[in-house]
């Protein structure tokens, strides 16, 4: 990955940490990393009518042009099973956490700039 992709993929998990926060997500960890595989950010949601709540590992996708597919798209088979083998170790590293799980992504779209063009979570991606 060269540095260019790297600061893209930092500034949209910036940008996916304050959209979170805004839709009432606590953030408690990112850039969680193992062996064979990562996780961007982990959150807890907490539903506002059962006060349930769900301990969420998200995955952030960084855009800055459509050459290449949507964000979302760059999340394959292989993704998907290193993101679930990754959080099933961090649930077991920190059993004080939520017992609901959930795997979310953000696709985050910027432009040359940098500048913040679209955001959107989806939830339950697994």
């Amino acid at each position: 990955m060269d540095k260019t992709k790297l600061e893209e993929g930092l500034l949209g998990e910036q940008y996916a940490v304050a959209f979170l926060a805004s839709q009432g997500f606590q953030v408690i960890d990112r850039n969680f990393r193992m062996r064979g595989g990562e996780i961007d950010i982990i959150a807890i949601e907490t539903d506002l009518q059962s006060k349930e709540k769900t301990l969420v590992f998200i995955e952030v996708k960084t855009r800055s042009s459509g050459d290449y597919g949507t964000p979302l798209e760059a999340i394959g088979y292989h993704k998907m099973r290193a993101l679930i083998k990754a959080s099933q170790f961090y649930k077991i590293k920190h059993p004080k956490l939520p017992d609901l799980l959930r795997i979310d992504a953000v696709s985050v779209l910027v432009n040359e700039d940098g500048k913040l063009m679209d955001i959107e979570l989806v939830k339950n991606i697994s």
